[in-house]
């Protein structure tokens, strides 16, 4: 597989959102990965995020999901769903607010400040299930390459999705997720095309405390009672946090030099500039005022298709230069 230059690495505070360490260079990919610190103080960045003059995704973007490992048909109900929900015209329930479109839609803003004034419509692709753990149950990130290229790399985002019993490097140790760039088979007018591709592990067994909290009490610091899932799946709501996390990065620094804050080996982007906030009132160990579910006692901040509720991060607005919250 062909290369490109950089490397990154997205750390993930703990308390709620992600933060960035940077990886040596590399030749083979730029990536991101996601973990989480209790450490860190709830903050808003008022610094605008700048822009790289990279390329940013625009068009009609497929969201590819390779299922890899065991998952339930309502597991991956749970995701599919939460990827139909991020287009306003997906569902008549999408018009319910707080929606996860209109939280989605603080991305748009990153592409009307660009001289190229593009724009990205996303929607649910195809979905790969790779039940038989085709790599074995302990995966590299080459690995986790190689299975995201399992998707359409044109046109695409290609997110690999890892069962509660697989060990991802890096999972639970300093990361949650990944997101990043390879580059693909496809050729350009002579040049390697690269495809954007997250990851994300099902942490329910393996370090809930780290990658699914509010829905787990938290291995560090501050110590509350874990909130309930909105889906009634601790490991797959959190999945949902992380993806959100990183489909928002991926639309804002697909290929590492698009919009982030700070140096270059420790960048913030969209989401992970906001640690520690889901709703208004939040602080370390407390993921803010979130609207509650009456009949099921379940915390959430975003309706979703098909009745769905979901927990989704704050994003960084580049209109206002701050946090911003759906609720």
């Amino acid at each position: 597989m062909a290369s490109s230059s950089s490397c990154l690495i997205l750390s993930l505070f703990l308390v709620v959102s992600f933060f960035q360490v940077s990886l040596a260079s590399s030749r083979l990919f730029q990536v991101s990965l996601a973990t989480r610190k209790l450490s860190q103080l709830v903050q808003d960045q008022t610094q605008l995020l700048k822009y790289h003059n990279g390329p940013l995704l625009n068009g009609k973007i497929a969201i590819n999901l390779i299922w890899y490992g065991n998952f339930k048909p309502a597991q991956k109900a749970i995701v599919s769903d939460f990827i139909t929900s991020l287009s306003s015209s997906s569902s008549p329930a999408q018009a319910k607010q707080p929606s996860v479109a209109t939280w989605w839609k603080t991305t748009e803003k990153y592409y009307h400040l660009t001289s190229k004034k593009s724009s990205l419509s996303i929607a649910l692709g195809n979905q790969i299930s790779n039940e038989k753990y085709s790599l074995g149950k302990s995966l590299t990130n080459k690995q986790i390459i190689k299975l995201a290229s399992m998707g359409d790399q044109k046109n695409a985002i290609n997110v690999v999705l890892t069962s509660a019993d697989v060990v991802v490097d890096g999972f639970c140790m300093n990361r949650c997720g990944t997101h990043g760039s390879a580059s693909g088979s496809s050729h350009i007018r002579g040049k390697n095309y690269k495809f954007a591709y997250i990851w994300v592990g099902n942490s329910e067994t393996q370090c809930p405390g780290l990658c699914a909290w509010p829905f787990h009490q938290p291995i560090y610091g501050p110590q509350s009672p874990p909130l309930v899932a909105p889906n009634n799946d601790v490991g797959l709501d959190g999945m949902v946090i992380n993806l959100a996390s990183l489909l928002a990065g991926t639309a804002t620094n697909p290929f590492g030099n698009g919009y982030f804050q700070g140096p270059a080996e420790a960048p913030l982007e969209a989401a992970s500039a906001c640690p520690g906030v889901y709703a208004k009132g939040a602080y370390p160990g407390y993921a803010g005022d979130l609207l509650v579910d009456a009949t099921t006692g379940a915390s959430y901040n975003a309706n979703g298709a098909n009745g769905r509720k979901y927990l989704v991060p704050a994003l960084f607005d580049p209109s206002t230069s701050s946090c911003s919250t759906l609720v």
